[in-house]
């Protein structure tokens, strides 16, 4: 507020001089012209009321010879006044509108309010330092889950984009460098309730900025970044950021684990979208002889990952000596021969890897017209090209915007949600598919929410009160239905954790403990229904023993009575 009332003052300094010039002059000389009052003795006005007559005249409202008609000499003066101060207040309201229009102006304002936006929040947000492909994906999860979110984008037609977006709640957003550290002040890093800072921008540099600065103005805030270079990341990780997360390296991931464990991929798509949303099946990559046309981080990746399930690929690369790529069939992949070169005609799959969309597109055709039985995985780098790539159709189509949102959102809705996909991984392809079987019976196909509850007296009265009395409650009871404790509601519980120690999908009679949390998957009408059980003492007697607990002090009494003459009757 400062910044903009000292702009204001500087930019209007002339203007403001030149009035309070030409007023001081007409004033002064107003009160030194002779008058006569209405019984025609000498009369001269006093400063407030020359002030007054100069003050209408010089803004054009009107004009009137008050208290008493003016003399000649009076008369003579004011047409000298009006002339002397009507055009440097003119002069003045021109400063004014050009001032409005002024960008300094205009950013200094907004800046301010959308500073003021931030400090008025009353909920737990999220900063995200762009509003690109990744975080305009994200910021959408993040709103239709009910979490709020803050926008830094030193791009203006991106913001247009967010303001043309329809979303739940208001997101405040600046048109700005996230690098900056007022910046980062003003999104709210040293907020209360700031839950963390997400810098998904595709410039490595900018993303270890923003990583840096967090974490030395407020140590403790969760700092989520985007590293695709391995020396950027171990930079990140040297100044404490939370969650790394390379994309490529995050894709070839997800295709070993497709080739041998497609149920766990499937679940932690399952988990980690849009609610409400609806997971297509996913195709499983075929075992055999594959082709990799690119070999640079993606590429790499890919490769790393196949050779791990023991499958075999032939790379086809461009330029091997800028990505250190040894064996190869040179080429980019476009042309046949050097498809056919590759043994494209006997190969089981093609990947498609290079940074250029349309190139990409050409080597699947290409390799299509050659072997109309490959499994086709396409590397998409540009959002706008998503019309070419459903015409396309590929088994698997690689979206860094997907990826990077999918691992962030595990990490965002729950530290317990990426736990439990973290130990996930590392069951068994039908322990994964008996649970996926498990939850659709339970929550259907779309896209469930998931939450973490806490075994407290602020995350669960009720159930508290209960076990510090002795009361035995367990799990079951919480999935039991407020309303009919014989029906049960949409959710399942995936894992408790208790002293640290994680119990994946507990046994629904575990006996809960004071601190116990647990991870439940579920229907939103069960999300807004669940919190009635645990805060509610009377509605969790219910559930217990289906006794319900009469709510007064007189229904209590009369009840103690009623109780007392059935005992003294039998």
């Amino acid at each position: 507020m400062d910044s903009i009332l000292f702009l204001i003052l500087r930019r209007l300094r002339r203007p403001l001089i030149f009035i309070i010039v030409s007023f001081g002059i007409a004033i002064i000389g107003l009160t030194l012209m002779p008058g006569t009052d209405d019984k025609g003795h000498p009369w001269h006005m006093s400063v407030f009321q020359a002030l007054y007559v100069i003050s209408y005249t010089a803004t054009t409202i009107g004009f009137g010879e008050v208290p008493y008609p003016f003399s000649q000499a009076q008369r003579m003066w004011m047409t000298f006044s009006i002339y002397l101060t009507v055009f440097p207040w003119f002069y003045a309201i021109g400063k004014i509108i050009t001032l409005l229009q002024d960008p300094s102006l205009r950013l200094a304002m907004s800046t301010e309010r959308f500073a003021r936006s931030v400090r008025q929040l009353q909920e737990p947000f999220y900063i995200l330092c762009s509003y690109g492909e990744s975080a305009s994906v994200l910021a959408k999860a993040l709103d239709e889950k009910g979490m709020r979110v803050v926008v830094i984008e030193p791009q203006q037609e991106r913001l247009t984009e967010l303001e043309l977006s329809d979303t739940r709640s208001v997101i405040p957003y600046i048109c700005a460098d996230a690098k900056l550290p007022e910046n980062l002040i003003r999104a709210g890093v040293h907020h209360p309730l700031c839950s963390g800072v997400v810098t998904l921008t595709d410039n490595d540099e900018v993303n270890l900025a923003v990583a840096v600065a967090v974490k030395l103005m407020n140590p403790d805030l969760p700092v989520l970044a985007r590293a695709e270079r391995d020396d950027i990341a171990a930079n990140m990780a040297s100044f404490g950021t939370d969650h790394i997360i390379n994309p490529y390296t995050l894709f070839g991931d997800q295709l070993a684990i497709r080739v041998h464990a497609i149920g766990t991929y499937i679940l932690h798509e399952w988990l980690t979208d849009i609610p409400g949303d609806t997971i297509p099946p996913p195709e499983t990559p075929p075992r055999g002889q594959w082709v990799v046309c690119g070999y640079g981080r993606f590429g790499k990746s890919v490769i790393k990952n196949l050779e791990r399930e023991h499958i075999s690929a032939t790379i086809v690369e461009a330029m091997p000596q800028l990505t250190g790529c040894e064996q190869y069939i040179l080429g980019s992949g476009t042309e046949a021969k050097t498809l056919i070169e590759a043994g494209i005609e006997s190969a089981v799959g093609i990947v498609a890897g290079t940074d250029n969309d349309i190139n990409n597109l050409s080597i699947v055709m290409t390799a299509y017209e050659l072997n109309p039985k490959l499994f086709v995985v396409i590397r998409k780098n540009k959002r706008h090209n998503d019309t070419l790539f459903k015409q396309f159709n590929a088994d698997i189509t690689m979206q860094p915007t997907d990826i990077i949102a999918h691992e962030c959102l595990a990490h965002m809705i729950s530290p317990m949600l990426a736990q439990f996909l973290a130990l996930a991984r590392n069951q068994s392809n039908s322990w994964s598919n008996q649970l996926i079987s498990k939850l659709v019976g339970k929550v259907g196909e779309l896209v469930p929410e998931t939450w973490a509850v806490t075994i407290d007296q602020q995350g669960a009265p009720a159930v508290a009160a209960f076990l510090s009395k002795g009361h035995p409650v367990s799990l079951y009871n919480l999935t039991q239905d407020p309303t009919d404790r014989e029906q049960q509601l949409d959710l399942v519980p995936l894992m408790l954790l208790r002293d640290n120690m994680p119990i994946l999908v507990p046994d629904t009679f575990t006996t809960l403990a004071i601190g116990d949390r647990i991870l439940f998957c579920g229907r939103p009408a069960a999300k807004a229904t669940l919190p009635i059980l645990l805060d509610h003492v009377k509605t969790l007697a219910y559930i217990l023993d289906g006794v319900e607990v009469p709510d007064s002090i007189v229904w209590r009494w009369l009840k103690t009575k009623l109780q007392a003459n059935c005992a003294s009757h039998t």
